[in-house]
């Protein structure tokens, strides 16, 4: 009985370290899997409407994330001044400006 227990232990040994490599090599592709498909499509797409934002300019017809169409009249910082109808003009933080509903400007 003795002998099996250790017969048992010597062959259990080297594959516990194999199973030991092959669940840190799944984690490895895993956490890869994750980063290509989920983290960096999301850091491409937040570094767009960061360029975009920093592109707009004065005389741009911009539409905002509340559905209010206008077009820039001034910029101050992350300020941004939108004429909305005839004498009719709002302040919005640039964050507020929906870069999908957005036509890019012209030149």
């Amino acid at each position: 009985m003795i002998t099996i227990l250790q017969t048992a232990q010597l062959t259990a040994a080297p594959n516990s370290q194999n199973s030991i490599w092959q669940m840190i090599l799944m984690l490895v592709l895993l956490f890869a899997i994750m980063y290509f498909f989920m983290i960096r499509p999301q850091q491409k797409k937040q570094k767009e409407v960061r360029n975009f934002r920093d592109a707009l300019t004065v005389g741009q017809d911009v539409v905002t994330i509340g559905g209010i169409h206008g077009t820039i009249k001034g910029i101050d910082n992350n300020i941004v001044t939108l004429k909305v109808a005839t004498g009719v003009e709002i302040k919005i933080e640039k964050a507020a400006i929906n870069p999908a509903g957005t036509q890019p400007a012209q030149a």
